[in-house]
């Protein structure tokens, strides 16, 4: 019988995943930009802070920063200066020791130059090159310090090969345990034989990419003779086979960098004396040059500190470096703070490498949003770097806010005012009549057809299934009802005020509402938002919506009751409808197209403002203001002005500012109706 086991999910983004919630997300920007924000402000955060159960930029980048913190404090960059000393140390030990046996003048002589060594490790190791050893013990570590040397340069380079070096080592160091130095020397020069060749083929490579002559095949050859040397992640083409070079050599440069001036110097002559050694520092010197010549760009000189004790080896310093080099330019983009930033710079390859599978499923799923955010139409871009909401994405969130406000309507409301007569713009009852002559309702098919069935039925000659002919008097048409339409002004205070005491986003979502309501239930009304601060101005719902708050104060009722009063001019066929949403009493109007603005309130700004009213008051047209607040001063004046106009003062809290407004534009629909 077959035997299952089963884990968490760990090959990619999850297969049993729900398809992205893209309406929520745009609800979620439209609560951001209600609330003032700017819409690429609002994705931002958005992205940043996740959706849908995703972890966001934020967090991710986080994990990078402790990812950061954990490599800074696992080792010494020093290490590998510091294991040469040791092993030197350990030598000249031997060596001491094997001398202090010996009664002979020339092992005092020779203790006399070890004594005299030169303090600098890489000079020391040189100046002993030639030197004949009395401790075979003490000869074995010397030698051991190029070799490790070599062959962790060689291994930092080029990280397939790390293994294999150390395997021919110890299996070198066996055979002259063994007694077969001979054996062991020839093993050494055919490693080092192969090593320059394939340098040499990668120089040539790199030499025809950089004057555009190599071709797939010159590539494909050099990996299967050298593949080995890449380990399992071996690069597909050139390009990306210089990007893991260049990035291995930089951060070897930053680990070189790191050290002090001194600790530097040391290091890098034992390095060159051990590539030279192996008659490879040629080769790995034009390397070099070719590697810097292919990524100019490369950070190589920047200092790193490390602050764990334990020694790193060139290898893991190289790692080290190198993934610290990935998080930074990781860390970057999942911050997207620069110029041009967009998801498209995150690199889901690194994020899955050094975060994890689950991490780059999150940044998947975040370009997905991005990405499906305008595709469906929700975000279009104006210019470089502006984003706006497009009109599909307002009427979703004109929807939602009046979703939100008829939720907590109680009992319908309808503003329709019945007023049965013909005509074209009519609705039709379900009804019908008989067709009299001028008449413009349009004519029932159905109903015609059956009247003159009805009148021809039973009359002599008609055969069944035969053609209908119709008569005047069988015609019908549909009777309709005609709904009054309203010429809407919606005043809304965009003073600080209003973003100071929390009233900027109900304030919005107050004109999305109503601004959906008329345009889905009411497409004959015509609305017209108009915003006033220290001056009014006419703005569209997505004008509205994108309004970000300003620091100018001023309150100019006036200009805005005047612009009101221009709009329910345009349309004498419909009733007007004023509403007003402030939070403060008048302290602007306009002089000569200039505004005037003064706190407290001049005594011309509310002549001004009152001969607005006025005005209105004379074309009939009632004012319903919605206070908002407990300004008194601003209290009295919309008593007053409500006494003049006739209009109504109410006072909601900001939460039900929208039930406020919906309803009082749908009972004066039916009231003026």
């Amino acid at each position: 019988m077959a035997r299952f086991s089963y884990g968490a999910w760990a090959g990619g983004p999850d297969p049993l995943a729900g398809p992205l919630d893209v309406r929520a997300a745009v609800d979620a920007l439209g609560r951001e930009v209600m609330e003032g924000r700017s819409v690429r402000d609002a994705l931002r955060d958005l992205l940043e802070r996740g959706e849908d159960g995703r972890r966001g930029l934020r967090d991710l980048a986080a994990r990078a920063a402790r990812r950061q913190k954990e490599l800074r404090r696992s080792g010494d960059l020093a290490g590998p200066l510091q294991r040469a000393r040791e092993q030197l140390a350990q030598a000249l030990d031997a060596e001491r020791e094997a001398l202090a046996m010996s009664d002979d003048d020339d092992a005092r002589e020779r203790e006399q130059r070890l004594d005299d060594l030169p303090r600098d490790t890489a000079e020391a190791v040189r100046e002993l090159e030639d030197d004949e050893w009395r401790s075979p013990v003490a000869e074995q570590l010397y030698r051991q310090i190029r070799e490790q040397l070599r062959d962790d340069v060689m291994g930092a380079q080029f990280a397939g090969l790390r293994d294999a070096l150390a395997a021919a080592r110890e299996a070198r160091r066996a055979a002259e345990e063994g007694g077969d130095a001979e054996g062991a020397r020839a093993q050494q020069a055919a490693a080092m034989a192969q090593m320059k060749d394939m340098l040499a083929d990668l120089n040539a490579l790199l030499a025809a990419h950089a004057r555009g002559e190599d071709t797939t095949e010159q590539f494909e050859q050099f990996m299967e003779r050298h593949g080995d040397a890449f380990g399992d992640d071996r690069p597909e083409s050139v390009e990306e086979l210089v990007d893991e070079l260049a990035r291995r050599q930089a951060a070897m440069d930053r680990m070189l960098s790191s050290l002090s001036p001194q600790q530097r110097a040391e290091l890098s002559d034992l390095m060159a004396d051990a590539l030279g050694d192996a008659g490879l520092e040629a080769e790995m010197a034009a390397l070099g040059d070719a590697l810097r010549a292919l990524r100019p760009g490369l950070d190589r000189r920047s200092r790193e500190r490390f602050t764990g004790s334990d020694p790193m080896g060139v290898g893991e310093a190289t790692d080290a470096l190198a993934e610290l080099s990935d998080l930074d330019s990781l860390s970057q983009a999942l911050g997207q703070d620069y110029p041009g930033a967009t998801l498209d710079d995150v690199d889901v390859e690194a994020v899955e490498r050094q975060l994890g599978a689950g991490a780059a499923a999150d940044v998947r799923a975040l370009q997905e949003l991005d990405a499906e955010l305008r595709r469906q139409g929700w975000l279009s871009r104006d210019g470089a770097d502006a984003l706006s909401l497009t009109p599909k994405a307002m009427r979703r969130l004109g929807q939602t806010a009046l979703a939100a406000v008829f939720s907590r309507l109680r009992g319908g409301r309808r503003g329709q005012h019945d007023d049965r007569s013909a005509g074209a713009a009519g609705e039709a009852t379900g009804s019908w009549r008989a067709w009299e002559f001028g008449d413009e309702q349009p004519l029932d098919a159905v109903r015609t057809v059956q009247r003159a069935v009805l009148r021809t039925a039973g009359t002599p000659g008609r055969r069944e299934g035969g053609a209908v002919t119709l008569d005047v008097e069988d015609f019908a048409v549909v009777e309709t009802e005609r709904r009054t339409g309203a010429a809407v002004a919606l005043c809304v205070d965009l003073s600080f005020s209003m973003v100071a005491e929390g009233r900027w986003a109900p304030m919005k979502q107050t004109a999305l509402a109503l601004s959906h309501l008329i345009a889905t239930r009411f497409p004959g009304d015509e609305l017209e938002i108009i915003g006033f601060g220290r001056t009014a101005e006419v703005l569209t719902a997505a004008e509205l919506a994108a309004v970000e708050p300003s620091g100018v104060q001023g309150t100019n009722l006036q200009h805005a009751l005047a612009l009101a009063r221009r709009h329910v001019g345009r349309h004498p066929g419909l009733d007007p409808v004023v509403l007003v949403v402030t939070d403060g009493e008048p302290t602007a109007h306009l002089e000569d197209g200039e505004a005037v603005f003064w706190w407290p309130s001049l005594p011309e700004t509310i002549e001004a403002t009152v001969h607005e009213v006025d005005a209105l008051t004379r074309m009939r047209t009632p004012i319903s203001t919605f206070v908002l607040g407990d300004d008194p001063g601003l209290r009295r004046f919309v008593d007053a002005l409500a006494r003049r106009n006739g209009g109504r003062v109410l006072a909601p809290s900001t939460d039900r500012l929208g039930e406020y407004v919906v309803s009082d534009y749908l009972d004066a629909r039916a009231f003026r109706g």
